[in-house]
This record gives C-alpha cells, sequence and structure tokens, in this order.
C-alpha cells in the first residue's frame, strides 16, 4: 500500500483541525510545518507555527490549557490534519471552551444539556511516541540547531562565527569541516573521550552549515538512511511539497 503523504502548503504549512475526542466539538484551527507536526508526535501534545510570530508555539505552554493528542488524521486529500485531543482546559484566548463559540445571524448555539448528550467517540488507544526519550531530545536538539543556523544564513547577523562562515563561502566552509574532520580523527586516537565528544560536536555543527549551505535538510539525510537500512518512512512523516 502506498504510503499516506502530507501535503504542505508552498509556505511549508499544513491547516489543522483540533477535536475534543470525548465530545467531538471542534475546538480550534491553526497550523503546522513538519518541525511542529515531528514534535506533537514525539511529545504527545499539540504544537503549531505562528504565522504572526514566526515561531513554533506549544498550546498551553503559557495558559496550562494543554492538548494530550489521542489521535492524528488526515484528511482524503492529504492537505488538512486532524488532531483529536484531550484537553486541560479551554481551546480558544478568550477562554472560551472553542474558538468557534460565536454563532452566525439565525444559527443557535448548542446548549450545556445538549452538549452532555453527544455519545463520546471512541479511540483506539495508541502511541504517539516513534522514538525513545533520548532520541527524542537529540532529534529536537538537531532541528532546532539546524533551524538556528538557516536563520544566521538568512539575517547574517554581526559578531556571529556562523556569519562569518556564510560571507567567506563554500570554500571556507568546505576547509573547515575537513579540519574538524582530521581533528575527530586525532581524537579518537588519542582515546580521550572527552575529547573525542568536544571534536564531534565541533564536525557536527560545521556538517549542518555545509548542508545549509547547500540547500540540504535533515530530512534528506533521514530519508537516505531508511533507504540504507531497508526502512520505509513512517507514514506520518511523509512530507511532500504541492507544487503550485
Amino acid at each position: 500500500m502506498e504510503l499516506e503523504k502530507i501535503y504542505f502548503d508552498e509556505q511549508g504549512l499544513v491547516p489543522t483541525v483540533v477535536q475534543d475526542h470525548a465530545t467531538g466539538d471542534v475546538l480550534m484551527v491553526a497550523w503546522m510545518n513538519a518541525e511542529s507536526l515531528a514534535r506533537t508526535l514525539q511529545t504527545g501534545e499539540t504544537w503549531f507555527w505562528s504565522r504572526s510570530r514566526k515561531e513554533l508555539w506549544n498550546k498551553g505552554a503559557s495558559s496550562g490549557n494543554r492538548q494530550r493528542v489521542v489521535e492524528l488524521r488526515l484528511d482524503c486529500d492529504g492537505d488538512t490534519l486532524l488532531v483529536r485531543v484531550d484537553r486541560d482546559g479551554p481551546a480558544c484566548h478568550t477562554g472560551e471552551d472553542s474558538c468557534f463559540y460565536r454563532p452566525l445571524a439565525g444559527a443557535t448555539p448548542r446548549s450545556p444539556e445538549e452538549r452532555s448528550l453527544v455519545t463520546p467517540v471512541a479511540v483506539p488507544d495508541r502511541s504517539l511516541s516513534v522514538v525513545d526519550m533520548d532520541s527524542m531530545e537529540v532529534g529536537i536538539l538537531f532541528n532546532d540547531l539546524y533551524t538556528l543556523i538557516r536563520m544566521r544564513e538568512a539575517e547574517r547577523p554581526e559578531n556571529s562565527y556562523t556569519t562569518y562562515l556564510f560571507n567567506s563561502g563554500l570554500d571556507k566552509i568546505l576547509k573547515k569541516v575537513g579540519e574538524e574532520a582530521t581533528e575527530t580523527v586525532i581524537a579518537a586516537k588519542n582515546g580521550s573521550a572527552k575529547e573525542l565528544t568536544s571534536e564531534l560536536s565541533d564536525l557536527f555543527y560545521h556538517l549542518l552549515v555545509l548542508m545549509v549551505e547547500r540547500g540540504l535538510g535533515l530530512t534528506d539525510i533521514c530519508r537516505e538512511l531508511a533507504e540504507r537500512a531497508g526502512r520505509r518512512p513512517d507514514p506520518r512523516f511523509g512530507v511532500t511539497v504541492r507544487e503550485g
């Protein structure tokens, strides 16, 4: 069976409907990108992308009204997500249970008595975590570092070593990768775990700089390694950008 694909728009976003899994009420609509989707799957809580602030946000991180993910679904066209959640409080920043609390003219909102008659939706018990906690933290760390390097490449702030590398160009970056690789080999021969850890960290960082410089993403590496291992990627991480 062909793996399901999530079609992100030209901005790398997919609309996401959040639903109360017990009542079926639609709580809110937000946007996810590949990173917020990965964090949602890894942490079991909803993460979104703010188009106005240009940053990730974890629902309830400041208000305490967290949403614990029970199930994720993909629509028939692959371009909209449905996230069914257990929630600790209101979904709307106004304090209303749902962001859709304002009826249009002629519409009658459902009363609390009617809400209590809704049959809870049966949802299968499933694990959303696709990696162990240690691997999850490493993945988030690498993704955060990669994102920071991309920001440095785009903004070029002064007094930044990363800016210096990008301003110096590909040859300089390649030279640094070669130097760090050599120092890693020497550290490995010396037998000092602390020295090797330090040199490997330097090498990983410069490799990420090289990836950004050459337009490669972490998902490119993950796909390549998965293919070499003979594994099919988890459909929840299938990402295809729809052109046009």
